[in-house]
Order: C-alpha cells, then sequence, then structure tokens
C-alpha cells in the first residue's frame, strides 16, 4: 500500500517528458513542413528544365536583341548607382533580373491555384498547421526558386559586359529576397482571388505587364517624367520600381533605404491580406467554403 505513491509520482514524471518533448517537435514540425515544401518546389524546378530555360529566354531576348539595338540610342546618363555614362544593356539587367522574380511570382501563385484544388496545399490547407506557416513556407519555396533563375541570368549576363562589381552579386542577394518576397506575397494574394484555372490569364494581362513596364525597369524615370507627369507618378508609386531600385542599388554595393521600406511594407501588407484571405472563418475562402469551395 505504501508504494502506490511512489508509483503515481513515477507516473507523472514519466507523463511530464513527452508533454516537454512535443513543444519542441511542433517547432520541429514547422521545419519539417517547410523544409518539404521548399524541396518540393525545388525539385520541381529542376525536374522540369523547360521551365528553367523559358525563364531565362525571355530577359536574354530584351538583354541581347532589344538593348543591344538601342545601345547607343538609349544609352543612360549618370543618375545613382551608377557613376558614369552606362550603355543602355548595363541599365536594364537589375529591372531583368527583377522580371524573372515578378514572373516567378505570378507562375507560383497559379500553381497555388492548382495546388490549393487537386494538390499538395489542398491537404495542407486542413492540416493542424496554421495558415500563415503554410503560406509562408510556400512564399519561401518561390522565393528560393526565383533567386536561382535570377542568379542563373546574371551568369548570362555577365559576359555581355554589364560591368557589375564581384562583390555586388553578393550584396544583392538581400534586394532579392526582399524582392521575391514581395512579389510572391503580391502573387499569393492574387491567387486568393482566382477561382479557375482558366481566369489567371487575365492576371497575366492585367498585373504583370503593366507593372513590368509602368516602372524603371527599362528606361529611368527622369525620361518618363520629360514625356508625362501623370505617367511617372504612376511609375514612382507601382512597388515594382522600388524592387528594381533596391537591386540596382544593391548590385553597386549600396542602400535605397526608401525603396527598401516601400519593399518591406508592401511584402507585410499582402502577405497579410493573403493571410486574411485564405482564412476559413473570415477571409475569401469563408465564402467559398474552404480550399476546395470554389469548384462549386
Amino acid at each position: 500500500m505504501t508504494s502506490s505513491p511512489r508509483v503515481v509520482e513515477r507516473d507523472t514524471k514519466t507523463h511530464a517528458v513527452p508533454s516537454r518533448q512535443l513543444g519542441r517537435l511542433d517547432a520541429v514540425g514547422y521545419l519539417i513542413c517547410l523544409g518539404g515544401i521548399v524541396r518540393r518546389e525545388l525539385l520541381r524546378f529542376f525536374n522540369q528544365k523547360e521551365r528553367f530555360f523559358s525563364a531565362l529566354v525571355r530577359p536574354l531576348v530584351w538583354l541581347f536583341i532589344f538593348a543591344a539595338g538601342f545601345r547607343n540610342t538609349l544609352g543612360v546618363s549618370i543618375e545613382p548607382p551608377y557613376q558614369t555614362y552606362v550603355l543602355y544593356e548595363v541599365y536594364v539587367v537589375p529591372g531583368l533580373a527583377v522580371m524573372i522574380q515578378l514572373f516567378n511570382g505570378m507562375q507560383s501563385s497559379l500553381s497555388m491555384v492548382y495546388d490549393r484544388e487537386v494538390g499538395s496545399m489542398k491537404v495542407l490547407l486542413t492540416s493542424p498547421y496554421p495558415r500563415w506557416m503554410l503560406l509562408l513556407a510556400k512564399l519561401i519555396a518561390g522565393v528560393s526558386v526565383s533567386i536561382v533563375q535570377a542568379y542563373a541570368f546574371l551568369a548570362v549576363a555577365y559576359f555581355w559586359e554589364t560591368d557589375i562589381p564581384t562583390l555586388g552579386y553578393l550584396t544583392a542577394l538581400p534586394a532579392f529576397l526582399a524582392s521575391g518576397l514581395m512579389l510572391g506575397a503580391i502573387g499569393l494574394f492574387l491567387s486568393s482571388l482566382v477561382r479557375q484555372l482558366e481566369n489567371f490569364a487575365s492576371v497575366m494581362n492585367f498585373v504583370i505587364f503593366p507593372m513590368f513596364f509602368a516602372s524603371s525597369a527599362l528606361y529611368p524615370l527622369w525620361r518618363i517624367r520629360e514625356s508625362s507627369e501623370t505617367l511617372y507618378w504612376i511609375c514612382e508609386l507601382n512597388p515594382f520600381t522600388h524592387a528594381v531600385q533596391l537591386v540596382r542599388f544593391a548590385l553597386y554595393e549600396q542602400l535605397e533605404p526608401v525603396s527598401c521600406a516601400v519593399v518591406v511594407g508592401t511584402t507585410l501588407a499582402f502577405f497579410a491580406m493573403a493571410v486574411i484571405a485564405y482564412d476559413p472563418g473570415r477571409g475569401l475562402m469563408a465564402r467559398r467554403g474552404g480550399p476546395a469551395g470554389e469548384a462549386s
């Protein structure tokens, strides 16, 4: 009879260990989920070689054909971060690299629409993991792919005498990460608005191309201001402009604080809206009856 309290005490001690381990396993589980989503995106990207080459064709056409044809006509005068007159192909390289991230962000949102209906995200969105963590993992996975594509383009552009400092390739990595997160967050929010895959073509026409052409990716803003004050302010308010400027300055080992603030603020705003939109209790998913509700 006297041994029973010791047994109970021993049992309480043994039950206390798994509860502490469970707290650690939650954090480990988050990392496993994050690593699994990122690994899946990278494997899908590297296994689809045509996707890799198609992502490079678009900016390389601009660099090798369009920029070469206008190199003497559209040269850029001295303006930060450049310290001297630069040729047109030197100016457009940062914008073309961020363009890769723009198209990748939209393509990632397209895959999100598919995965939400019949893919892996349909299962993950019904898992115990919080929505914000799943969406953040999907966002990081897409950014990882876009950074690989952007640096592959810069590696090819290196042989085109783009005059980027060697250290600039390293200092540009945080800028590419920030711009990729911003564009991915925008695409993530847009994916919550698209009901069917067939409607995604309208996103391509009404989001990607206006963001790209109404920016400083292909021409400096002072030239746009000379022709139209209204268009200049549209370009100035375009978050893609600030993503391009952030990468442009980072490639030349400088920081553009205004662009950095705009990129970070836009990322937080659109990611918060995406989390709310995917919340089954209060967002767009609630009105559609969950991840598979848009099929109804």
